[in-house]
């Protein structure tokens, strides 16, 4: 059966294999192959740099050569690699004998024995995977972020200053503002973005065991470990200095744990929507040919935040699931780790997909202004924490249980309500002026500009 979006097993690679094919750049198995053809041309280069004394002649004009081996990378070329894993049954080996024969082909043959030279596969795979992450996620992961956040940003300087009923425990509470509440989640994310951008991108590259054993034995005089951190860092990664065979993956778990917090977030975020949505305080912009219901013609669904909230789980699940096994292997190396990290696009593409629904559900809000006000004057009760908070400043006798008193009785406090209890109070003058000038529209405090 030819592969298809109708019968892709995963829905990333069916039903929105158009919201996230732009991974196939970073996580496919073509995009690894590439990045291992990347790494190991460019050690080469490296070599030649150092220069090791079989290597100190070579042409360095034929670097471009070299770099146009992956820079030119074709779908051809991982067929062909493909094609030679089938007899080295060895995905690493077999870009080696691919880069053997684009070698050959340049004339280069004599130089074939330091393609990989001193290395072992999790050398390359261990620098080629948090290349495409960090590629990733500068070039794909962070631009969908960043329109999510500036979104955020553009409602809630748009509705700053719109008096909003607050609820706590689902209970109208305090006022506050629409603005400000969009504000937080604006926050939150830029804190864990912040914290995002710290965490290094680290590399394995050490040889077998980690301590570049076979490097040492044939040049004991080269100073190996200067070589790796150089060459790694030209790389824009960060060498870990003491590994097992493998990455131990402890700076990428720091990464996925990142992930899943903004994640997190962005889920608080589509519930929150998904409830303003339900109590009418926003309104959905109607797409004519769209249909809410098979059966109910009226209604207009939140589908873009439940999309939103349902992708981003299934990708929590799969970063949590990553964060706890990537760093545990048996001794000095187990395989357990090469399958989980061939699935790292796939959280990556159900977070994608969500950055989308949600950023087409935040562009399809619109503030009901009536809806929100109308709230605030159902619930006068709410400024009974103003009122008793200033009595309590003029030192009238027990002004939390006067409140209490009026509020919870059962009925409904309106404006009249509030009004009478204050006539009742034995204050100065001022101080009732000051009392009246509370209402729910006005009682929403103070927060730093943003």
């Amino acid at each position: 059966m030819p592969l298809h979006p109708l019968n892709a097993i995963s829905p990333v690679d069916g039903r929105y294999r158009m919201q996230s094919e732009e991974l196939g750049l970073y996580f496919s198995e073509e995009a690894l192959i590439r990045y291992r053809v990347l790494v190991e041309v460019e050690y080469f280069i490296e070599l030649c740099e150092l220069p090791l004394p079989q290597l100190k002649n070579f042409d360095t004009s034929l670097y471009k050569s070299l770099r146009a081996i992956y820079l030119g990378f074709s779908h051809q070329d991982a067929l062909h690699i493909k094609t030679i894993e089938k007899t080295t049954n060895h995905d690493v080996k077999a870009v080696e004998y691919f880069l053997k024969e684009r070698f050959t082909e340049l004339g280069l043959g004599d130089y074939q024995e330091f393609i990989h030279f001193g290395l072992t596969s999790q050398d390359i795979n261990n620098t080629a995977i948090p290349l495409s992450l960090r590629e990733a996620n500068t070039l794909s992961y962070l631009p969908a972020l960043k329109a999510v956040m500036e979104r955020l940003l553009q409602m809630a300087k748009a509705w700053a200053d719109v008096p909003m009923l607050a609820r706590t425990h689902g209970q109208p509470a305090s006022p506050t503002r629409l603005g400000k509440e969009l504000y937080v989640f604006y926050h939150r994310l830029q804190t864990q973005l912040e914290l995002l951008n710290t965490i290094a991108y680290s590399a394995k590259f050490g040889g077998a065991t980690g301590n570049l054993n076979a490097h040492a034995v044939a040049y004991p005089d080269t100073d190996w470990i200067a070589f790796s951190e150089r060459f790694i860092t030209r790389l824009g990664l960060q060498r870990s200095a003491y590994t097992t065979q493998i990455e131990h993956y402890d700076n990428m778990a720091a990464l996925f744990d990142a992930l899943k917090r903004i994640n997190t977030i962005l889920i608080d975020l589509s519930r929150d929507m998904w409830t303003y949505i339900s109590m009418n305080y926003f309104t959905q912009k109607v797409v004519a040919n769209e249909v809410g219901s098979s059966a109910m013609p009226h209604k207009v669904n939140p589908i873009d935040f439940e999309n939103a909230e349902g992708n981003f789980g299934i990708a929590n699940a799969l970063y949590e699931h990553f964060s706890a096994k990537l760093p545990i292997s048996r001794l000095q190396r187990d395989l357990s780790d090469s399958t989980v990290l061939r699935n790292i696009g796939v959280p990556y593409a159900h977070t994608l997909i969500a950055f989308k629904s949600l950023l087409k559900g935040l562009g399809k809000v619109e503030i009901n202004r009536e809806a929100i006000a109308s709230d605030l004057g159902d619930n006068w009760a709410v400024v009974a924490e103003a009122l008793q908070t200033i009595l309590r400043r003029e030192g009238f006798p027990k002004p939390y249980e006067a409140l209490k008193a009026l509020t919870r009785t059962g009925e409904r406090i309106s404006a009249e309500h509030i009004s009478r209890f204050i006539d009742t109070l034995e204050v100065e003058e001022r101080v009732r002026a000051e009392l009246r000038a509370v209402s729910p529209y006005n009682y929403t405090g103070v927060v730093k500009e943003f």
